[in-house]
């Protein structure tokens, strides 16, 4: 679809925020409803009662995810721009969120990247940033490794081997048209990191971070289970200082690496997924080119680093709207879509 065409005919004032009534749709609603935005969540058959109980959604959808493109006219109809999450990229995939007629906040193209393990690991080395070995010969395997399936699929499937021979028994279970990876297992602390690549400022904001919460990780499991990486939920953190500006520079770095390979840019929110190791040393393992889960964490109460630039508090939702509100003052709106 030509996104400008489209957008010229928006009524500027009556802008639609339209997006999954799942992952962080929350956060997203309640963020444009704050800003003076227009709400509407597209749910799963069965489960808008939930998202109905709160005001500040206008309207809740119910529909299969396999036939929104049907919803794509009236949608624009109702000048909407929809905000995609995790969710979004795992139901409706990643080839029809590249195709779906509807304006959409930050970089749609940067999707394909993020489902395929082999190109997201080729765009964070583009960047420079720090990552772990992977192996594409699984009888090459010399250390603990960690193989992770393809997708958006909440760290689902993935499992570790601490050698080449658990490595090939476990790979045996795994389906021929799985895409995976096998990646070098780093020890230390996991610590995820949310950026705003922001058009109408022209900077890249740290804006929070947050740790996952692992069933068979982090659960009580008592060694009676094989460890998995299935996230129930996301804690908080907040990183000594020290470690801020390697974090701001990788993603700056990351930002810079997007504009040059995947066009037009990083827009918006983002995440990069790490390992800080015990001598302070941060190995970069994932990347998320949207919202991500975990800022879920300061909802409503705002990122503790908000501050630092709005000298208030803000969560990620509060924070797209505000970006999609001074685009549109300012005849920016068409940098932010794609």
């Amino acid at each position: 679809m030509n996104i400008e065409a489209v957008v010229k005919n928006y009524d500027l004032s009556k802008l639609n925020i339209v997006t999954i009534a799942s992952h962080s749709s929350l956060q997203i609603l309640r963020g444009a409803k704050r800003l003076g935005l227009g709400t509407i969540a597209v749910a799963k058959p069965g489960s808008g009662w939930f998202y109905r109980r709160f005001s500040f959604i206008d309207k809740v959808i119910e529909v299969d995810l396999g036939n929104m493109e049907h919803l794509a006219g009236g949608l624009v109809k109702e000048n909407s721009i929809l905000i995609p999450h995790g969710s979004y990229v795992e139901y409706v995939g990643w080839r029809r969120a590249l195709n779906m007629p509807i304006p959409t906040f930050g970089n749609r193209y940067l999707i394909e990247w993020e489902a395929n393990q082999k190109k997201k690991m080729k765009l964070l080395e583009y960047a420079g940033i720090p990552i772990p070995k992977s192996f594409n010969d699984p009888t090459q395997v010399d250390r603990p490794v960690i193989v992770k399936l393809s997708g958006a699929k909440g760290g689902r499937g993935y499992f570790i081997a601490k050698n080449a021979n658990e490595l090939a028994s476990k790979l045996s279970s795994i389906s021929m048209e799985d895409d995976y990876i096998i990646q070098e297992y780093v020890i230390g602390v996991p610590a995820y990191y949310h950026y705003f690549d922001s058009k109408v400022y022209n900077r890249v904001e740290l804006f929070g971070m947050d740790l996952r919460y692992e069933s068979n990780v982090d659960g009580r499991s008592f060694n009676l289970a094989e460890p998995t990486f299935v996230v129930v939920g996301n804690i908080p953190v907040v990183l000594r200082e020290s470690l801020l500006p390697t974090v701001q520079k990788y993603g700056e770095d990351f930002s810079k690496a997007v504009a040059e390979l995947v066009p037009p840019g990083m827009i918006g929110p983002y995440s990069l997924e790490s390992i800080i190791r015990d001598d302070l040393t941060i190995v970069v393992f994932e990347f998320s080119g949207r919202i991500v889960a975990g800022t879920n964490v300061y909802m409503g109460v705002g990122s503790p680093y908000s501050v630092l630039y709005f000298d208030e508090p803000m969560d990620m939702g509060e924070r797209i709207a505000h970006e999609i509100v001074n685009a549109a003052k300012r005849g920016k709106l068409i940098n932010i879509l794609t």
